[in-house]
């Protein structure tokens, strides 16, 4: 059996010199650092290494099939569901996530958000949410048609978010970082689900594709608001939708901006951001045209992927 301080040399060796894992091994060596089976100093490693060195597709696959191992196992869903990341929470401008996230559900599709935050300045998407009503779930599990359900990453997976939270030390990002942008919390329990990945820089769009192609996963990907995974109501963007890890289509951002911006919250407050949301709900004020037609978008792989056989492996 290969140990932990074997791949930290394969993968530690400069940019040049390191050699990347295959699926499997990218698979045992996050499996041991997710159960705390890894010295503080190798984890600090880890991370390094992978930082300098960048991931592969099949890595990153590996590292999912890590999580997904070790994902408690939840109840079935005659429909597929919609998996929204948030994990990088406003910044300069209100977060609208939960906007995504309810428009989705008034659409009669079952929503599961997961997120976290590692800079305690942000607004994050949850604290929104509750703001709204919607009480965090303690422990995971499968929503149903219409319905919204959303937790804490370390309610996910307690080794996760104690790599996410190494950022705080170390000052760099990690695997972990893109890996939350990428899973499927169900994927263990047999429930088709669609990602909706986001990136900040366009480069990572064809990796992220890469990725999901490897692992055969479904994704609609796009370049999102502050790094949030839904659309920036100021301007287009262009999206990618990923079925079973095939593009099956591509919207560009030929238009740009929007003819008429929205007029949004001033600043990050919360309670201004959750009025906003509500009014947009109650039709109050219009949805902006960017996240319309991302919910259409959306809507569109739902039914693409609900056409699907059940996956392999399912819970009877």
């Amino acid at each position: 059996m290969s140990t932990i301080q074997h791949y930290l040399k394969e993968i530690g060796r400069g940019k040049d010199g390191a050699r990347a894992l295959t699926r499997d091994q990218a698979c045992e060596l996050l499996g041991w650092l997710l159960d705390g089976q890894a010295h503080p100093l190798q984890v600090g490693a880890f991370c390094l290494a992978m930082r300098i060195k960048g991931e592969t597709a099949q890595e990153m696959a590996g590292f999912m099939d890590a999580v997904q191992a070790r994902m408690p196992a939840s109840t079935l869903s005659i429909s597929p569901v919609v998996v929204l990341p948030s994990y990088n929470g406003a910044r300069r401008l209100p977060v609208l996530t939960p906007l995504l996230a309810l428009l989705l559900v008034r659409e009669g599709l079952p929503v599961l958000l997961h997120g976290s935050t590692t800079e305690s300045s942000r607004v994050t998407a949850a604290q929104v949410l509750e703001h709204l009503g919607y009480a965090a779930s303690s422990e995971l599990r499968t929503p149903q048609s219409g319905e919204l359900v959303h937790l804490p990453t370390r309610a996910l997976l307690p080794g996760l978010a104690d790599l996410l939270d190494a950022r705080a030390t170390i000052g760099l990002r990690n695997p972990a970082h893109s890996l939350v942008k990428h899973m499927n919390p169900l994927a263990s329990s047999g429930v088709h689900s669609l990602v909706v990945g986001c990136y900040t820089h366009p480069e990572y769009s064809i990796s992220m594709e890469h990725t999901h192609a490897e692992a055969q996963t479904h994704a609609l990907l796009l370049r999102g608001m502050e790094g949030e995974p839904v659309a920036d109501p100021r301007r287009q963007p262009a999206m990618r939708g990923i079925v079973q890890g095939r593009k099956v289509l591509e919207l560009s951002n030929e238009s740009g901006s929007v003819p008429v911006a929205p007029e949004l919250p001033a600043g990050l407050d919360i309670a201004a951001t959750a009025a906003f949301i509500r009014e947009v709900l109650e039709g109050h004020r219009s949805v902006p045209a960017p996240i319309a037609a991302q919910v259409r978008t959306i809507i569109d792989l739902h039914r693409q992927i609900s056409a699907l056989p059940a996956l392999q492996g399912a819970p009877a």
